[in-house]
């Protein structure tokens, strides 16, 4: 098969990179001289024909990982071989980190979690294997030979993703590459050609031998990608997301005869865009804000209770009540399944099942100790209970947004005001265990967290009282529960 030529352009783009990057041509004199082929391969490849550039760098070489791990001792700063059972030895040098992998050709074998490596010989049969055409480009090193025997180039040109041999063969020596289609499509706002999308349709069940890890992995670059609404979109479309994330898809509800409530799915969608739009709030320093995968996940799940507690009214009406509770513990079992930390399950769980607390505030009715509890009950995820809050609103209504706007900035100022006097952020009862113990009388117990419990309402309905009034108080307590 014959070899894409670069334009002017592009192959000045590859020439500048490997002068930009003395360690590429170095790794390639070093195999060089050993007798061993090596490439720039993959993510590298593509991105610097794309204009951007990194500092991880992946590489596909002749060697075995023996041989790559003879090469490179005495020159790499840190060598690691957890992945030299898939032919990967991974190093470090200076700031650039580097992965080796040796000619392979991978697929599952039946009812496998885990792909059955067989290393290959040529560099051409590597990259037939490879999941896409734009990820199917090398650099031979150290000369610098631009290697594209597949179409990387034009499909390039055309943001399009195709896989270098079917479809269907490439999902079925990893089915992860289905949902790989879903990530670039959000982080490169390339398409999915035809031939692949009907791929991933009929083949969606494969999905199911892929582990729960890898799958949590693709999802989480897909949401922080820079549009991850369109490559969820291709999940819901081609049926995936009915095996990964069902809830997605179930928030398309029928509407009802009145149209009397919203797309369900389509506001999860704008409101993951509008939080999108809200990060820089999280962000203390320069530069473009970070994606944040609690407040993306929370934005895209807010509304995932809503199907299990639809009612229809008399009169035509849809309520959902409590469908941030239910939406919640849904959300909590979702992210259990794909493997979540408990800390990042935590934090998406607080904020889905905090969402609508903001709209019991009226026109600003909340008493001072109601706002104490917002934010004890936010907790550290205040900042982005904020930015859900707000993205909240997708309402069309001009005057109802305005209005929800102004309610929200009234709200945030009284938690300024209130936390500049109080230190809201570390709200405690004015005694602590110790001093609960010493007034009572009481040794570690029960009663000393009842008392703990009483004094913390007390402080959220009445504010800071000093440990005078606290002791009066606690005393009293004391005397009429005893």
């Amino acid at each position: 098969m014959s070899t894409t030529v670069p334009t002017p352009e592009q192959q000045g783009r590859v020439d500048a990179l490997l002068a930009d990057v003395p360690v590429l041509a170095r790794v390639g004199e070093l195999f060089a001289a050993a007798g061993h082929e090596i490439a720039l391969v993959g993510g590298p490849v593509r991105d610097a024909l794309l204009g951007r550039t990194g500092n991880d760098w992946d590489f596909t070489t002749s060697a075995t990982p023996d041989q790559v791990e003879q090469v490179v001792a005495g020159w790499a700063d840190a060598l690691w071989d957890v992945g030299r059972e898939f032919g990967t030895i991974a190093l470090r040098k200076g700031d650039d980190q580097l992965e080796i992998t040796t000619y392979r050709t991978d697929a599952y074998e039946a009812g496998s979690r885990k792909p059955a490596v067989a290393f290959g010989r040529t560099l051409s049969g590597d990259l037939s294997r490879r999941d896409f055409a734009v990820n199917a480009m090398a650099v031979r090193l150290p000369g610098g030979e631009f290697v594209d025997e597949f179409g990387g180039l034009a499909d390039l040109a055309d943001r399009v993703l195709r896989t270098p041999v079917t479809a269907q063969q490439s999902f079925d020596d990893d089915p992860l590459r289905m949902m790989r289609a879903a990530r670039f499509v959000a982080q490169l706002g390339f398409t999915a050609a035809p031939e692949v999308v009907a791929a991933m349709t009929a083949m969606a069940d494969r999905l199911a031998i892929v582990s729960a890890e890898r799958i949590r992995d693709e999802l989480d670059k897909l949401v922080c990608g820079a549009d991850p609404v369109a490559g969820l979109r291709l999940l819901v479309e081609s049926g995936l997301a009915d095996r990964m994330l069902p809830e997605l898809p179930a928030l398309r509800l029928e509407r009802d005869e009145h149209h009397r409530h919203k797309d369900v799915y389509e506001h999860s969608l704008i409101v993951l865009e509008q939080a999108i739009a809200l990060e820089g709030r999280l962000e203390s320093g320069d530069g473009p804000p970070r994606p944040d995968l609690v407040i993306r996940l929370a934005a895209l799940l807010h509304d995932i209770g809503k199907p299990r507690t639809r009612r229809f009214q008399p009169g035509g009406t849809v309520t959902f009540h409590h469908h941030d509770v239910v939406g919640a513990k849904l959300t909590r079992k979702r992210m259990k399944a794909l493997r979540y930390s408990n800390d990042v399950t935590d934090a998406v769980c607080r904020l889905v099942e905090l969402h609508l607390r903001f709209h019991g505030y009226g026109s600003g009715e909340w008493t001072d100790a109601a706002v104490r509890r917002y934010v004890r009950d936010a907790g550290d995820q205040l900042e982005r209970l904020h930015i859900l809050t707000r993205a909240d609103c997708t309402t069309r209504n001009a005057r109802k947004a305005a209005r929800l706007q102004r309610t929200y900035d009234e709200l945030e100022e009284r938690i300024a005001v209130l936390a500049e006097a109080e230190e809201l952020g570390a709200i405690r009862p004015d005694l602590d265990g110790n001093q609960i113990m010493e007034v009572l009388g009481v040794p570690p117990g029960r009663e000393v967290g009842a008392a703990y419990q009483f004094l913390l309402d007390l402080r959220m309905d009445r504010g800071p009282l000093g440990e005078e009034q606290a002791t009066e108080a606690l005393r009293a307590w004391w005397a009429a529960r005893s």
